[in-house]
């Protein structure tokens, strides 16, 4: 099978030893036509070695870039391996790798393909200012993209080969660039999206960082991200796309 036929499956990981292991081999039994490559974010644990072990290609980062750094490392390969389809898987299990079909689905109709968690699939559910900082998101967001759009910051999401090479030009590292910025950018250089709704799986490993105040921080620094995402000129991004 050529690679352009196969699906490139990227796992960024930070320190998750624990379930990485099992998150590629979930991904690898869902679907032969799967490749995996994990990117390594400067983890100071055995999680490239486990994710070797388990069957993935290993991408080790120097040090810690953050999840936005790793996904560009990630898009990089896939263009440089010639994937015309890839798609994000989180490393905590939290994404179910039988969701992928349906995620990979919506690239039929569109260029980015998101994975929504609000979509009355499931039932994951968030409360406080966490959850009004994504409702604001969703309804901004929505109008960007002229389509209606319920979780703009679900990591869950496909890319086709034209929103590939927007990516490997534009992925910021930045606070909620990886989510909110670079969509921002993929919908003004002219790249349509979708969702599809799935359910989340509780975390395999580890523990959430949720609190009040947290929360709180969220809220702000989530709605300052998209604020300052809008402004930017599209001109200031390589477009460019054929």
């Amino acid at each position: 099978m050529r690679t352009s036929d196969r699906v490139l499956v990227i796992v960024p990981a930070w320190n998750e030893e624990e379930s990485v292991g099992v998150t590629v081999s979930e991904v690898l039994r869902a679907d032969s036509s799967y490749d995996v490559v994990v990117i390594d974010d400067g983890s100071t644990d055995a999680t490239a070695r486990v994710a070797a072990e388990a069957g993935a290609t290993v991408l080790s980062l120097p040090f810690n870039l953050g999840v936005g750094g790793a996904m560009r490392t990630g898009f990089s390969w896939a263009e440089r391996c010639g994937y015309s389809r890839a798609i994000q898987v989180d490393a905590d299990g939290q994404h179910n790798p039988g969701d992928i079909a349906r995620v990979l689905a919506g690239l039929e109709s569109a260029d980015i393909s998101i994975g929504a968690r609000f979509a009355d699939v499931g039932d994951y559910s968030v409360s406080g200012p966490r959850r009004w900082a994504m409702v604001v998101l969703a309804t901004v967001m929505s109008r960007v993209a002229k389509t209606k759009l319920t979780d703009v910051t679900s990591g869950f999401r496909a890319a086709n080969a034209r929103a590939i090479r927007q990516y490997v030009r534009y992925y910021p590292a930045e606070y909620l660039g990886d989510t909110i910025d670079s969509l921002v950018a993929a919908c003004h250089s002219g790249l349509s999206v979708t969702q599809v709704g799935v359910a989340m799986r509780p975390r395999s490993a580890g523990r959430p960082s949720h609190s009040p105040v947290k929360a709180g921080v969220y809220l702000l620094r989530s709605v300052f991200a998209l604020w300052l995402a809008i402004l930017r000129r599209p001109g200031t991004r390589e477009a460019g796309l054929a």
